[in-house]
């Protein structure tokens, strides 16, 4: 029961985030998602309704890069600095940040507590260069 109760309340965030959260091509929007093993990245534009460019922990450009990986929050890491680079080769600078719903936290000020993978892949995204 508490499972479905989470999952309701994470589709009620979505919802509400994608009312005042919309990309465009000056500035499109980078949504993440998670899965138990997985995270995906995609930077769209909501005009046109398409994908500029998506990276997920499943892409075989990032393969070799996460074998050394060991946590989750580490791949989401690499997945956030690949999604930033890949915006880099499309001209890409400035994007619109999703969470998509899920918990955003990140490690503290003193750098006590543990971030979430969304927090990680963002904070590697803007550290490689992409403003939000």
């Amino acid at each position: 029961m508490a499972k479905q109760d989470s999952k309701l309340g994470r589709d009620r965030r979505r919802r509400s985030i994608r009312l005042r959260v919309s990309g465009s091509a000056e500035r499109p929007r980078m949504t993440v998602f998670r899965s138990n093993k997985h995270i995906y990245a995609q930077v769209v534009n909501d005009a046109d309704g398409s994908a500029l460019v998506s990276v997920s922990t499943l892409s075989k450009a990032l393969a070799e890069r996460l074998a050394n990986c060991e946590s989750k929050v580490a791949r989401a890491q690499a997945v956030g600095e690949a999604v930033a680079k890949a915006c880099e080769e499309k001209g890409i600078k400035r994007v619109v940040f999703d969470r998509n719903g899920y918990q955003y936290r990140g490690a503290g000020p003193e750098g006590e507590g543990k971030p979430t993978r969304v927090a990680a892949l963002a904070e590697a995204a803007r550290a490689a260069g992409l403003e939000f």
